[in-house]
């Protein structure tokens, strides 16, 4: 196994203080942030946001999209993040989030 974990992380970014009523130009700018990233994400509802990959690299782009967003002008920004790693079994990168929802509807299709 090796020492940087497979992460899958969802996290919801929120920038504050900007005195605009619509945050989707600091979002698209957090998604430029995880296209660069090479990691596999998806962006919903605007503020959330899932990726998968190793962690130091998940990580890193949850950092650079603050950077990112602060260089915009958001004086304050707010996120939530949720990890999750596994080590009973080995992930194929960029199958972690897409392996479970395709679980669950193995389940429902029954």
């Amino acid at each position: 196994m090796s020492n940087d974990l497979y992460a899958v992380a969802d996290f919801c970014l929120i920038p504050m203080g900007t005195g605009e009523p619509s945050v989707a130009g600091y979002i698209a700018e957090c998604q430029r942030i995880l296209e660069k990233s090479g990691l596999k994400y998806k962006v919903r509802l605007l503020l959330l946001n899932v990726c998968e990959g190793p962690w130091s690299e998940v990580t890193k782009a949850i950092h650079d999209c603050h950077l990112a967003v602060h260089a915009q002008g958001a004086p304050r920004i707010a996120t939530d993040i949720r990890i999750g790693t596994r080590t009973d079994r080995e992930i194929t990168p960029g199958t972690g989030n897409e392996a479970k929802v395709k679980r669950v509807e193995d389940i429902l299709s029954k």
